[in-house]
């Protein structure tokens, strides 16, 4: 039993679905679930009818046609014009457009589950009769019948022990099935989606329910990098990671994977692989229990504009628990999500991401009861299993504002030169 995962870049055009399929033949078909995102960018499409809609704008119908331009136009290039795949497609699309139709809820959360659904629906649909057509026989089913969550729109909590059930007894394993990522169903059929990353929870969630061999995750990239290349010129494919080291690489923000992923796997010790698309017989990256790191070596993890804060007492007092605590809760109300934290006797440093915009606000109030020195645009670097080579090629690219160094990891704070 194993279990594939296809990103929205994988299928983002018709030679793009061509490739899937081609991958899905080489690998080979029988006991395999295959799991599809949105195709391309598509959801940032729905994402922008979602805005149209909730907030009755005029351009609701621009960003609809938008949407359906782009999937039959990808068919143009799969199917000919007669297909029934066309009828399937609008009657999906129709599905859409009664929702925004009768919908009476002003809820921003269930309204954008309800619709950024279809982009999965849609592409796994398109997938699934391209199979078909070249004579690949596939069960194509509705994620939503089988993952079963609580109602917390858009990071729904997956009902563990309903799943399991629903899977293991409803589910033909030995088939070819295709599928959708990140959607799932609450107790009253509301579709709920499952956060970041929510397609390779999707992948995980089924190997654990299956008991499969293994799990694949099919990028655009060879595996997993010890280094983004958009910034180190000199990047190494780490063939090998063990589960807790790939928890900790996505805590300090390396795009490895998603803890949430892998506590499943690692709880029945199910690989993980990271292969790509573009050169599927390469062997890729390998999760799984054992040797920490292979090869063993810095790994760089980037977090660029981010805000560096130091936080001290208006009185000169010791920054002490309650101060602390204080900050803590005001740094959760405005959604400031930290990523270094430093502290002395006299002052309390963070490093910040502002990804929800909200530091001025949060700066405002905090600045009633304490001093605070802020320096915005600056890029907080970590690196696992660091040497002096690796922290002298840090510190070469800009002014060291804040170190902090543990026994597997240094992070510094830089001003980019």
């Amino acid at each position: 039993m194993k279990i594939f995962k296809f990103g929205g870049a994988s299928t983002k055009d018709a030679a793009g679905v061509k490739n899937v399929t081609a991958i899905l033949q080489s690998e080979g078909i029988e006991n395999t679930v295959v799991v599809i995102s949105a195709m391309g960018k598509i959801t940032n499409a729905f994402e922008e009818v979602i805005d149209a809609y909730y907030n009755k704008t005029d351009k609701l119908s621009e960003k609809l046609g938008i949407v359906e331009d782009f999937h039959k136009n990808l068919m143009h290039g799969l199917f000919d014009k007669n297909d029934v795949i066309y009828k399937e497609i609008d009657i999906l699309l129709g599905e859409l457009s009664w929702f925004l139709a009768r919908n009476t809820s002003q809820r921003f959360n269930y309204v954008y589950d309800q619709i950024i659904c279809f982009g999965e629906l849609l592409s796994t649909k398109i997938v699934s009769a391209y199979l078909t057509k070249i004579g690949i026989e596939n069960n194509w089913f509705d994620v939503r019948n089988y993952i079963k969550t609580d109602s917390n729109y858009r990071d729904a909590k997956v009902d563990w022990a309903l799943t399991q059930d629903i899977i293991s007894t409803k589910l033909d394993a030995s088939k070819l099935n295709i599928t959708q990522g990140f959607i799932a169903a609450n107790d009253t059929e509301n579709t709920t989606t499952l956060g970041r990353e929510g397609s390779d929870y999707t992948a995980g969630i089924f190997a654990y329910c299956l008991d499969a061999e293994n799990v694949t995750i099919w990028k655009d990239v060879p595996g997993v990098l010890n280094a983004d290349p958009r910034v180190f010129e000199k990047t190494t494919l780490l063939e090998q990671i063990s589960y807790e080291e790939a928890i900790e690489m996505a805590f300090y923000g390396a795009s490895v994977i998603h803890p949430k992923t892998l506590q499943p796997l690692e709880r029945k010790a199910i690989p993980l692989l990271v292969r790509s698309f573009i050169n599927s017989k390469e062997i890729g990256t390998r999760v799984t229990q054992g040797i920490r790191l292979v090869p063993f070596i810095p790994c760089f993890i980037v977090k660029k504009n981010q805000i560096l804060v130091s936080i001290s007492a208006l009185d000169f007092s010791f920054m002490v628990e309650n101060n602390i605590s204080y900050i803590f809760q005001k740094l959760h109300e405005y959604q400031l999500k930290v990523n270094l934290i430093q502290n002395s006797a006299l002052s309390f440093s963070v490093c910040i991401d502002n990804k929800f915009n909200n530091f001025d606000a949060f700066y405002n109030e905090l600045k009633k009861e304490f001093k605070l020195e802020v320096q915005k645009e600056v890029d907080l670097y970590t690196v696992r299993h660091f040497d002096e080579k690796a922290i002298a090629s840090i510190e070469e690219k800009g002014t060291s504002l804040l170190t902090q160094v543990n026994k597997d990891t240094i992070q510094i704070v830089l001003a980019i030169k």
